[in-house]
Parts: structure tokens; C-alpha cells; sequence
């Protein structure tokens, strides 16, 4: 039976990924809860387990007794039956008192079980918490092992877990197959007291942000800042960045020799454009900046307090380049700048107004 019971204990140590100190404990504890419901009385209840002498053992400690008739059998015992447990042991001693796994019964195994199942889940949710507490908001390498054919969704491991890519988490137009190795952003641990689970991403923003760290040690050592990223997944992303160094181009520096650094950003996120621009404090000029390719002719902020939102007038042939496929271009310069942006060609400016701005000019 032992030999049984501790390849069951070899094969629970590799399915949970637990160290094999850390798994006795906690099945010792779950067979000690075992035995108390069997024994509740017993004050002492020793269980060992040693894999490596084979040895599993499980007794009742009772203090010997001279009088026959003790006054707490459940944890005192006459020393003439005593030694029919240890023949040289004496009154005072604490005798050891067997006791057999398949006395247990069909429902105290059950409860070990039980027990023992409901710590190893308290174990792996203590281990999976730690485990990626310095993981939250970075990027990862993971492998994928497969894409449900249905869902959709994949199956990655990070550091021999299974996590879970959901398919809307995944780029737009992308197709994942076994094998791939991918960058993922982990957001953060959902159920970190019930049943915790990693949730990982490939549309966030900030996947943006650390594919950069890692491709421009400029930003990894801070000379460079990225002040704001805004992203369509899958179509296009923007990010600003500003230097500390002013011997130090920003916008050079991320896209690096020969366009090598964001070529690697582009690849990892499957042809997703992405746009680098000069961070500037002015709103003004940062606004206009935020919606290249297109040329802006002029940037009126609002004058109510508090409220962050502009119109922007481009030149008539600059219109559908400065609002973008379905809106694109606008939204990200939006997103990016945090003002809302409203888009006029200059031949739709009251002639009003365009006197108005000539006799500033003037």
C-alpha cells in the first residue's frame, strides 16, 4: 500500500508543479483532520511521511496508566495493554497506538481527500498570486499550445502555467497557431480570492509601451519618456515620447537604425502602424502634432474652463487625411492628446471669422 501511495504522491507533486516538502504538509494535515473526525477526542495524532525511506505512518499517542480503568481512554491507556503496543514502555511514558488506513473507512478518506484537494487549491492560488506579482503590467513571452477551433480563444503557457488569450484580447485579423511565441501584457489577476486567474492581453495599450522598453534602451533607461500612447488594435497605434537629453532625438531614437526598433514593434504587433511623435507641453502644438500625417493650418482651444476641447482647421485637401479611415485618425489624436477634436477644412471657416484672423495676424 505504501508503495502505491507514494507514486500517487509523485504524480500529485508533478500535476501541481509543488515542492514535495510543501505537498507532505499538506497532506499530513489533511489526513491528521481525517483522523479527528474519526478520533475527535484524541489530543494526540501523529502522521508521518518520509519518501525516501518509504515510510507512512499513522498513530494515536496515549499517556500509560497504572489503573485499569483510566479516566480518559481517549487519551490515557493501562500499561498491561500498553505493552502489547511496546513491551518496555512505563507508566508516564506516551505508548504509540497504530492505526490503519483502511480503518478509516470509505467516508474519513473522502474527508482527507477533500481536505487535502481544497490545500493544494489554496497552495496553487498562494503560488500563482506570488508567482506574478512582479509580472502585473509588463510584458511576458508566452508559447502557444493551441487555439480552440470554436472559440477561438488560446491556450499559452507562461513559465509552465496555462493561461488563458481570449479571442477578443487577441489583434484584429491576427491568426495564432501551436508553437507561436508571443508577447502578451498581463493586466492583472482576476479572483485573487476565489479562484485567481491571469488575464492577459494583446489589444492593450501598454503592450505598446513595453514593446518599446524592450526594443529602445533610451526609454529602458529613461533618457526617453513615453508621455502617451492611444491604439486601434490592429490598425494603428500613436505614441508620444519626450527626451531629458537634448542631445537625444525621442522620435529617432524609437524608430532607431535603418527603422530597425519599430520594425521589431511593427512585426511582434502583426503590421499594426504605429505613428512617433514629439511629446510638447503646449496643448496647441501637441494637438497638431497628435494628427500627422495631415497638416494643420490652425488650433483653437476652448475658452471655457476646464473643458478640453479644440477645433482644428486643415487645409481642404487635408480633410479626410486628418479624420482618417472611419474617424481613425481623429479618435487616436484624441486619445493620444486627451481633448476632444473637432476637424473643419479651411474652406468651411465663416468668412467672418477668416477677416477676424487676418486683422489679428495684422
Amino acid at each position: 500500500m505504501n508503495e502505491k501511495f507514494f507514486e500517487a504522491l509523485s504524480l500529485l507533486e508533478k500535476e501541481n508543479n509543488i515542492d514535495s516538502d510543501v505537498l507532505i504538509e499538506k497532506i499530513k494535515s489533511g489526513i491528521e483532520k481525517a483522523i479527528k473526525k474519526d478520533y475527535p477526542y484524541s489530543e494526540n495524532i501523529r502522521v508521518d511521511i518520509d519518501p525516501e525511506t518509504g515510510k507512512f505512518e499513522m498513530v494515536l499517542l496515549k499517556e500509560v496508566m497504572d489503573v485499569m480503568y483510566v479516566d480518559d481512554p481517549d487519551n490515557e491507556i493501562y500499561i498491561d495493554e500498553a505493552r502489547t503496543y511496546d513491551p518496555n514502555v512505563k507508566v508516564g511514558d506516551m505508548v504509540e497506538i497504530p492505526l490503519n488506513p483502511a480503518k478509516f473507512g470509505r467516508v474519513a478518506a473522502q474527508n482527507a481527500k477533500q481536505s487535502i484537494k481544497h490545500d493544494i487549491k489554496d497552495f496553487e492560488r498562494a503560488r500563482l498570486i506570488e508567482q506574478y506579482h512582479d509580472k502585473e503590467h509588463e510584458c511576458v513571452s508566452a508559447t502557444v499550445q493551441k487555439v480552440e477551433p470554436t472559440t477561438l480563444n488560446a491556450v499559452l503557457t507562461i513559465d509552465k502555467n496555462e493561461v488563458y488569450l481570449v479571442r477578443n484580447e487577441q489583434i484584429p485579423g491576427e491568426t495564432l497557431k501551436a508553437g507561436d511565441i508571443i508577447k502578451v501584457y498581463v493586466v492583472g489577476i482576476a479572483n485573487p480570492d476565489r479562484k485567481p486567474s491571469i488575464k492577459i492581453s494583446r489589444t492593450h495599450r501598454e503592450l505598446v509601451k513595453r514593446l518599446f522598453e524592450l526594443e529602445v534602451p533610451e526609454i529602458a533607461d529613461g533618457t526617453v519618456e513615453v508621455k502617451a500612447i492611444s491604439r486601434v488594435a490592429g490598425a494603428r497605434s500613436k505614441i508620444a515620447v519626450y527626451s531629458k537629453d537634448p542631445n537625444v532625438d525621442a522620435v529617432g531614437a524609437c524608430i532607431g537604425p535603418r527603422k530597425s526598433r519599430i520594425t521589431s514593434v511593427v512585426n511582434e504587433l502583426k503590421g499594426e502602424k504605429v505613428d512617433v511623435i514629439n511629446w510638447c507641453e503646449e496643448p496647441a502644438d501637441f494637438i497638431a502634432k497628435a494628427l500627422a500625417p495631415a497638416e494643420v493650418v490652425k488650433v483653437e482651444l476652448s475658452e471655457e474652463e476646464g473643458v478640453r476641447e479644440c477645433r482644428v482647421t486643415v487645409p481642404n485637401n487635408q480633410l479626410s487625411l486628418a479624420i482618417g479611415n472611419k474617424g481613425q485618425n481623429a479618435k487616436l489624436a484624441a486619445g493620444l492628446t486627451g481633448y476632444k477634436i473637432d476637424i473643419v477644412a479651411e474652406n468651411s471657416v465663416p468668412a467672418d471669422e477668416k477677416a477676424e484672423e487676418a486683422d489679428d495676424e495684422n
